[in-house]
């Protein structure tokens, strides 16, 4: 059988199997925290805490619709996370394939059987550790954002890894706007997948200016680090005038303050 039918249907097989864990093992209603906000937001489409999930509360929503009656509501926006947790294992799934044939250096038609094992194990034993890890099954069950964000994450990084295997570059280009939209789209459930951008970056700067020749520094290059000590700087000079208790104390609630809106700022402490 060929290599991508056989890729594609494990990593289906993967989905369906996580998913059925997740499911099995689902919470009937609200858990602690943050899960009974969002379910209540999500049927009534309110507004959550800062800094707000509207892709979330969209989709959660759309899964309250498959409730008989209000008293399922809560298990039917759980099951959002079920099923994104199983696709995040799925994407999770290609992502060690795709990796694994980078690194034995083969593509899709050259790989012999023995490679295909050790590729496939690799992507089978990664998904399934991962599936079955305590803090991912912790929040595949429940009403939280974290589970659709994970797939988000799991998603664009499968995205540039796509990206960067082809070669026509008026077809590459095809995923880096897919991929841009799917990073605007993540934003909408959590900032978490903002922390992606630098290593979708560094792909990105492989590929284009390391495959096609050999490395050679250009003050282009000092760019970024300039960028981030300047940034640097920008945080420690707010981290100074908040009039915190202590330097560190400061420079954590400058570096929190984008993530939180400001809202809680006050009440962080070390």
């Amino acid at each position: 059988m060929h290599y991508q039918r056989i890729n594609n249907l494990l990593g289906w097989l993967i989905f369906f199997a996580a998913t059925t864990v997740y499911v099995m093992t689902l919470e009937p209603t609200a858990s602690y925290w943050d899960c009974g906000e969002f379910i209540a937001v999500s049927y009534k489409l309110e507004v959550p805490h800062p800094p707000g999930a509207p892709l979330y509360l969209l989709i959660g929503r759309m899964f309250s619709f498959l409730a008989p009656d209000t008293s399922q509501v809560a298990y039917w926006i759980n099951m959002a996370s079920a099923v994104s947790s199983g696709l995040t294992i799925m994407f999770l799934f290609w992502t060690i394939t795709i990796l694994g044939r980078k690194l034995l250096k083969v593509t899709e038609t050259a790989i012999d059987f023995t490679q295909m094992l050790m590729v496939f194990g690799g992507g089978i034993i990664g998904a399934l550790a991962f599936t079955f890890s305590d803090t991912f099954w912790f929040s595949a069950v429940e009403a939280e954002v974290y589970a659709m964000s994970s797939f988000f994450m799991a998603l664009v990084f499968w995205v540039i890894l796509k990206w960067s295997q082809i070669e026509n570059e008026s077809n590459a280009n095809r995923w880096l706007i897919i991929l841009a939209y799917l990073i605007g789209l993540s934003i909408g459930v959590h900032l978490l997948n903002l922390v992606t951008i630098p290593a979708l970056a560094l792909l990105y700067f492989f590929k284009k200016e390391l495959h096609k020749k050999p490395m050679v520094i250009r003050a282009s290059h000092f760019n970024p680090l300039v960028y981030f000590i300047g940034l640097g700087i920008a945080y420690i000079l707010v981290a100074i005038g908040s009039g915190s208790g202590s330097l560190l104390q400061g420079l954590i609630s400058a570096l929190w303050l984008p993530v939180i809106g400001g809202v809680y700022g006050g009440v962080l402490a070390i």
